[in-house]
């Protein structure tokens, strides 16, 4: 009898200690997942608050780009800026610039692209724009837009720009150099110091007829020149 109430006290402790430390383990558990819990929500947290701040500046440096001017002409240290969006595809260029000026090494990468005669005449082009306060790169761009380059002129012309066009025929130059100067002149004192002041402006006397796609491209090869 005695025996029996030793086993019975003995089983009833062992049950005990196996109740405690069934009941231990999912306190355990649950502060385990207060502290990964505690650990996770603050980055989370902070990372939510930084993606949504970088995408509000995102939205207002779009927002600031569509409320700047397109397409203007305004006179400036380097010539007449024209702001157009650029292409979706730009011709090679190399990176390589010497200590010459930039502006005429760009101008004559672009046109060596383009296997264009003008190439040789970059340091005459740059002269010309910074003599008549133009962009630098409005010349190139109206002779690509009318003559691909001076590939498509009349023969002996060196009229690369479509200038001069009237029903006798079309204006010729002795060289390329005398057509990029009478060009550049004629652009200064015929158009912008008469107030056509955006390429469109200069679309509609330059080639009234055009419906749009004249100004389209020369704002689009001068976005190909940066």
């Amino acid at each position: 009898m005695l025996l029996y109430g030793i086993l019975t006290t003995r089983d009833k402790s062992m049950q005990s200690e196996i109740t405690l430390e069934d009941s231990s383990f999912p306190a355990w558990k649950n502060l385990l997942l207060v502290a990964v819990f505690l650990t996770i929500t603050p980055i989370t947290l902070v990372t939510s608050i930084f993606s949504l701040y970088s995408l509000s500046t995102v939205g207002e440096e779009k927002r600031e780009e569509v409320s700047h001017p397109v397409n203007i002409l305004g006179t400036s240290a380097s010539g007449v800026r024209v702001y157009a969006s650029l292409p979706s595809t730009l011709p090679s260029i190399s990176s390589t610039i010497g200590t010459a000026d930039a502006r005429a090494e760009i101008i004559r990468q672009y046109l060596l692209s383009y296997d264009s005669p003008l190439a040789p005449y970059a340091d005459s082009i740059i002269t010309a724009s910074d003599k008549y306060g133009l962009d630098y790169r409005l010349i190139t761009a109206i002779a690509q837009q009318e003559s691909n380059l001076c590939k498509k002129i009349p023969p002996g012309s060196f009229n690369c720009w479509g200038w001069g066009i009237h029903s006798q025929g079309t204006l010729g130059f002795s060289s390329y150099d005398s057509g990029i100067e009478e060009v550049s002149k004629g652009l200064k004192e015929k158009y912008i110091d008469k107030g056509y002041l955006t390429i469109d402006e200069i679309m509609a006397k330059y080639t009234p007829s055009s419906n749009g796609s004249w100004a389209f491209g020369v704002a689009q090869f001068m976005g190909e020149m940066q």
